[in-house]
């Protein structure tokens, strides 16, 4: 029964293809990439800076980074999309289009296209409630995302999600609950090892979940089988608005797994987290067992849409971080500096991701709300429900 229900988790699980995307697989719209010297197929080397890497009980990964022309423009097309598209949810909220809870990523991008460029669809991720760049990358379009954050029937869980609610293939969420999402990342990794899958799953979490003790239970746990899990601090600096050296006894979150070795990496550069994406799929596939990563990076934003995000933290800090380490200005000055594209040929892909996500803003917004029938759908399985789903009052009750 076990290995059955196991097989189920990954049976509708599609490969990613080696050929990236400009946008959303599920969008119209693709973007042709500059034309320069440079093959798009041709690797070029790129050498990190010694300070992408500290490790803990593990060898430090080359510092070498291959990747094609391609690649590189693809990485950064989707990073310029993310940060358009959360601009576009900012917009929304403000003119009160989107209800509730709105966390946006503005400032991490290279969390997620750096991790999604290592990996295959074959791999598997699971966040927390900071989740539309994830969505957007493991396969979401951006007229999903933007309808979901609206309760709209288009949304890519229908509506009924909301911000910390969305998925995607071989994507489990957005999750509400913090720091829940870990010891379903090392079941999720379970299931790897028991099918004998050879992937890996990324088990995301925030600075402000790092002290909680089912992040530690999973720990345990994952080191006892030796799971194919990387557990990811994605340290921002703040959890909600206390300061990690206010909440956190030691902010080396990379040691935390104590029996567990770790990797500290620099979260703003998006070749630095594909570089360590890389390495950690590699070492927990070989059966090393789990890993513990920090990828330290920042938002620009408040930690949702309610917090202005300035009283505990000065606008100087933030322009600060804006113009220093931004993960975008910095991928834009390698891909210059290689010669792999010019500055007019990414102004183009900066004006084409604009008009897209403006584009995908407005189709969302024209989508209807969902059917009142929606609000009993995908509670169970199909032929396990039970003969009534309460409601608030008798005459709310749905019975099957």
């Amino acid at each position: 029964m076990l290995r059955l229900a196991a097989s189920r988790v990954f049976a509708n699980v599609t490969v990613k293809s080696s050929v990236p995307r400009a946008f959303s697989t599920f969008s119209p719209h693709r973007l042709a990439m500059p034309s320069t010297g440079n093959s798009g197929s041709e690797k070029v080397k790129i050498t990190l800076p010694e300070t992408s890497f500290e490790m803990y009980n593990a060898e430090k990964p080359s510092l070498e980074v291959e990747i094609s022309k391609e690649e590189l423009l693809d990485m950064y097309t989707k990073m310029t999309t993310i940060r358009r598209m959360e601009m576009a949810a900012d917009a929304m909220y403000k003119a009160k289009k989107i209800r509730g809870f709105c966390h946006l990523c503005n400032g991490q991008e290279a969390v997620a296209v750096g991790m999604e460029a290592a990996i295959t669809h074959q791999d598997h991720v699971i966040t927390s409630y900071r989740c539309h760049g994830f969505t957007y990358v493991r396969g979401g379009s951006i007229k999903s995302v933007l309808a979901e954050l609206m309760g709209r029937r288009d949304g890519i869980s229908k509506g009924k999600g909301g911000s910390m609610h969305m998925f995607a293939p071989s994507f489990y969420g957005g999750n509400g609950i913090v720091g829940a999402q870990v010891p379903l990342g090392a079941g999720i990794a379970f299931s790897q090892k028991y099918l004998n899958i050879p992937s890996v799953t990324f088990a995301l979490y925030g600075d402000g979940a790092s002290n909680q003790g089912q992040v530690f239970e999973a720990f345990n746990m994952a080191k006892l089988w030796d799971l194919p899990c990387v557990f990811v601090c994605e340290n921002n600096k703040y959890g909600m608005g206390t300061s990690a050296n206010r909440s956190s006894a030691s902010t080396k979150y990379f040691t935390r797994g104590d029996y567990i070795p770790g990797i500290y990496v620099n979260g703003m550069d998006a070749l630095a987290v594909y570089r360590a994406c890389q390495w950690a799929k590699e070492w927990t596939v070989s059966g090393n067992g789990p890993l513990v990563m920090e990828l330290a990076t920042y938002r620009y934003g408040g930690h949702s849409m309610s917090d202005p995000g300035t009283t505990y933290r000065t606008r100087e800090e933030i322009q600060h971080m804006r113009s220093t380490s931004d993960p975008i200005t910095g991928l834009k000055q390698i891909i210059i500096e290689h010669g792999l594209a010019s500055e007019a040929d990414l102004k183009a892909i900066d004006k084409e991701a604009r008009k897209i996500v403006d584009a995908a803003a407005v189709e969302a917004e024209e989508s209807p709300e969902p059917d009142m029938k929606e609000f009993f759908t995908n509670v169970y399985i199909p032929g396990s429900e039970p003969k009534t789903i309460r409601g608030r009052v008798p005459s709310e009750s749905k019975h099957f």
